[in-house]
């Protein structure tokens, strides 16, 4: 069983899909942490300078990757890996943030990415989030989310954020940054973010998380859609 969740960034899509795989007991993968890892690898190599992605020779390195997600212990969450090593915090400060969106829009990345992807939704349940999880990765998923919310909540949310990770950053740099996203993210010439025609739209502009979770949770309920592995799955 498929779930796509796809939206712009800091609609909190994470933490909605985080929230639905716990709940069904199957698998949560965050692709956004996958273009993170990508990004800090160029970053790291120096393919990065300003605005301009030494795309050649990231793409030329792309077989170097290996990431992979393993449970943290302690936060009962998935982490992602690259190379072995633990970057689930590094991908997500503001470096990473102000670069990821130039580096996912080069079509290799993308296809490499969405490779992996596939071949995890072949063997697994899970619930996946992303942008283009519905319209590209997985077309023919069980469930379709598209999640979003006003741009100045997101913003505030994602300060909140960063600021309870100790990061030093403003408002205006997080609402500029998220700007500058949606555009790219939108606009992209390669599998740009966009809702599916048969995507059910969760605008949490006013909605907790919990409030979220419970309106999703409905929704999956009238659809009779529960993990394959379940007892409680409607055949």
């Amino acid at each position: 069983m498929i779930i796509a969740v796809d939206g712009f960034s800091s609609t909190g899509k994470s933490t909605i899909a985080k929230k639905i795989a716990s709940q069904l007991g199957i698998i949560h993968v965050d692709t956004g942490a996958m273009y993170r890892a990508v990004t800090l690898y160029a970053l790291n190599h120096n393919l990065i300078a300003d605005e301009h992605v030494d795309a050649e020779k990231l793409i030329a390195d792309l077989d170097k990757l290996k990431l992979h997600f393993a449970k943290n212990a302690q936060t009962s969450a998935n982490d992602i890996y690259l190379n072995g090593q633990n970057v689930e915090n590094d991908i997500r400060g503001m470096h990473v943030s102000d670069k990821v969106s130039a580096v996912a829009k080069i079509p290799e990345v993308r296809h490499f990415l969405v490779d992996q992807q596939r071949k995890m939704g072949e063997e697994l349940d899970l619930v996946m989030d992303g942008r283009d999880i519905g319209t590209v990765v997985f077309p023919h998923a069980d469930l379709k989310l598209f999640v979003t919310a006003d741009p100045q909540v997101r913003a505030q949310r994602r300060y909140d954020e960063l600021k309870n990770l100790g990061v030093d950053v403003s408002l205006e740099e997080v609402q500029e940054n998220i700007e500058s996203r949606d555009y790219q993210d939108s606009t992209r010439a390669e599998s740009p973010l966009k809702r599916a025609d048969d995507a059910v739209v969760v605008n949490n502009t006013d909605y907790t998380p919990e409030e979220t979770l419970q309106h999703v949770l409905q929704i999956l309920k009238d659809r009779n859609i529960y993990p394959k592995s379940s007892d409680s799955r409607t055949h």
